[in-house]
């Protein structure tokens, strides 16, 4: 309470005092002694009354002590059962459990991870291992907070950034529990087999390959490729304990349309203890037509770059970047094109496209002629100002032209244009719409039409390029951007006509990690229908065994996760009860990557437990780790103290005791008769 408030109690005090005497001194006739219980009544109902208007604020002060947490990440990859650590990382977690002096000590917190942060049970059936991932995820849940960190896993990470440099962004001591064999053994592996995804009919594709030896003796070992039983390449490799790598670099012959599957082999040692990462399995697709896009712009910009950059990704595509008059030069070459921020030199090729039905994605920037647009093209008219603007994407979750892949397109930077109306003259759907300043403006700023045959997009501005990199940030890949365009690109190339039952999916997977098959489905007015049962029964080709399953609705799609399948041959078909079916076939290559590893890169994580001032462990002698935890003054307890203020009017029981008072008065007045 401040001054004031005391100023004003010392006043309703005296102001209570003065009404009591004033009733039962000046205005009675009795004696003040005899009317003294009355008096000390009525000056305590007024004071109270007065308290309460003046509503003075009560300042309660508690102190506490907050114990520090101790944050226990256990890798729940199968890369652990490959090592045969399962009880001993279990036996470990027990003794943290029991262990009473760090319970009292520490707020002990429990999660595991693979490809993701979770606290989840331990089965260590993960095919995935993401320690970077895991650490940035933790640095967003105990930022500002003291919460030492015990890593337990074997150091092997499958992808992702390098997980040193996010343990520098977590800030906190992190305690690693080495899983798995700290001494190294003698070791030859297929480290890296580096392929194309696709490749063209009579041509030739290259492979490269990274062979590491780990030991001390001068080798010679032979590295085999076969496909259906035959070798296709082979060659002698000679390693030593100092020239202990070799990457072959070689091409192979393409003679049949389809996926086509190798298999890589690499001699072993004698009692080597780890035999399953000198094989390996790849295969890609073959294929006899590519689908060529032509970008057309009189600019230089980024975005023309980060285009073709995303789109040839898929090596399926090639992306030529072209001025209008060599575009016209070339223009039989090409299945689609890209319109970049047109102007009057693209009126013969609007002329062309038009006349010939080619379908093509128009990006609309600040740099357009909106008035040449305008006159030339009957698909779409923009009432432009000479004012530009900046236009945030909103996701339609409502699009089923295609299906799209999961992007955070609430964190992608606004694209930027001129400020005014986008018409199209046709039926049309919005993949992405507009928003300014936090409101939507329901145009769109990413739209897809079909026009008979063809199909045409629009892309209501530039600098796509930001995207391309805030979702490299985002992800740590361009690989689901990348994705996204070239969807994109897919849709619009296309001349097929619609169909009410599509799939999505890869043609092999490279083991079961990642397999995911998705479907969409449509209503007679080519309208996303959720309501439909959707089925996949699933043949082994190999072993002749059927499964049914069902697929589930997310989103705009229907899915089913494949990765419960063993690696083999499939054909399947998807069928709805609406009577719609479609069929296609996938393989499923015996890769297992977690099981490439037969040792702990105690390495890494010894530098990782120096840089965050923690301490390196072993899972055999773990206790180390535990009393440095105990030991350690950075751990203490914190006193924190916690304020609440509370007005006294909500005090509820003073009111109470000011009627309660007012009764007793009255009632002894009563008693006495003065009433």
């Amino acid at each position: 309470m401040n001054t004031q408030t005391y100023f004003y109690i010392i006043l309703a005090g005296i102001a209570s005092l003065l009404v009591a005497l004033f009733l039962y001194k000046y205005k009675s006739k009795s004696a003040l002694k005899k009317n003294a219980l009355f008096a000390f009544l009525r000056f305590l109902s007024v004071f109270l009354i007065l308290i309460l208007l003046i509503n003075p604020k009560i300042t309660n002060t508690s102190y506490y002590n907050e114990k520090p947490n101790l944050v226990v990440v256990t890798d729940n990859s199968n890369s652990i059962k490959q090592l045969k650590e399962e009880e001993n990382v279990k036996v470990f977690l027990n003794s943290i459990e029991k262990n009473k002096e760090l319970s009292e000590r520490f707020n002990i917190l429990n999660y595991t991870f693979s490809d993701e942060l979770g606290t989840d049970s331990l089965n260590f059936k993960n095919k995935q291992t993401n320690i970077s991932k895991a650490l940035l995820e933790l640095k967003s849940i105990y930022k500002e907070t003291v919460s030492p960190t015990i890593l337990i896993t074997d150091g092997n990470q499958t992808y992702g950034s390098d997980y040193t440099f996010a343990a520098q962004q977590y800030q906190q001591p992190i305690y690693p529990i080495v899983v798995g064999d700290s001494l190294k053994t003698s070791d030859l592996k297929i480290s890296n087999l580096n392929v194309n995804k696709y490749a063209y009919l009579k041509n030739k594709f290259p492979v490269e390959v990274i062979l590491v030896y780990n030991g001390d003796n001068t080798i010679t070992k032979n590295f085999s490729i076969t496909s259906n039983g035959k070798a296709v390449f082979s060659k002698a490799i000679n390693f030593t304990k100092d020239n202990n790598s070799q990457i072959l670099r070689f091409e192979l012959p393409t003679n049949k349309v389809g996926v086509q599957t190798y298999s890589a082999s690499l001699g072993t040692l004698e009692n080597e203890k780890n035999k399953q990462n000198n094989y390996k399995k790849f295969a890609i697709e073959v294929i006899d037509k590519s689908t060529n896009v032509a970008i057309v712009s009189t600019l230089l910009h980024p975005d023309l770059g980060a285009l073709k950059k995303s789109i040839e990704t898929n090596k399926q595509r090639k992306v030529s970047i072209l001025k209008p008059k060599k575009f016209l030069n070339q223009k039989n070459d090409f299945q689609m094109v890209m319109l970049y921020q047109p102007n009057n030199q693209f009126k013969s090729i609007l002329s062309y496209l038009t006349k010939e039905n080619i379908n093509y994605l128009a990006v609309l920037g600040t740099q357009t002629n909106f008035d040449f647009l305008n006159k030339e093209t009957d698909l779409f008219s923009v009432e432009a100002t000479s004012q530009t603007e900046n236009y945030q994407p909103i996701f339609n979750s409502n699009y089923n032209a295609f299906i799209t892949p999961e992007l955070d397109f609430n964190s992608f930077p606004p694209l930027k244009s001129i400020f005014g109306e986008l018409k199209i003259n046709s039926e049309f759907q919005t993949l992405l719409e507009q928003s300014v300043n936090g409101i939507s403006t329901n145009q769109p700023l990413l739209a897809t039409l079909e026009k008979g045959t063809s199909r045409y997009g629009i892309l209501f501005g530039e600098n796509i390029w930001k995207w391309r990199a805030q979702s490299y940030v985002n992800q740590q890949t361009f690989t689901v951007f990348d994705d996204f365009t070239g969807k994109l690109v897919q849709f619009l190339a296309s001349k097929k006509r619609k169909q009410r039952i599509t799939l999505d999916y890869q043609t092999f997977y490279d083991g079961n990690a990642n397999a995911v098959l998705r479907s969409q489905v449509f209503n007679k007015n080519y309208e996303f229908d959720a309501s439909q049962s959707v089925n996949i029964i699933l043949k082994d080709e190999i072993n002749n065994n059927t499964i049914n399953l069902p697929l589930i609705l997310s989103n705009n799609s229907y899915q089913v996760d494949l990765s419960q399948l063993k690696p083999s041959k499939y054909s399947f078909t998807v069928s709805t009860n609406s009577n719609l079916a479609k069929s296609g076939s996938f393989e499923i290559l015996d890769f297992n990557i977690e099981a490439q590893f037969a040792n702990a890169d105690v390495t890494k994580l010894h530098q990782l437990s120096t840089n965050s001032n923690g301490v390196l462990g072993l899972i055999d002698n773990y206790q180390v780790v535990l009393d440095n935890l105990l030991n350690d003054k950075r751990y203490l307890p914190i006193q924190k103290s916690t304020t609440k203020t509370e007005a006294l009017i909500n005090c509820y029981y003073l009111l109470f005791l000011i009627v309660l008072i007012i009764v007793i008065e009255w009632y002894l007045r009563k008693y006495k008769g003065l009433i």
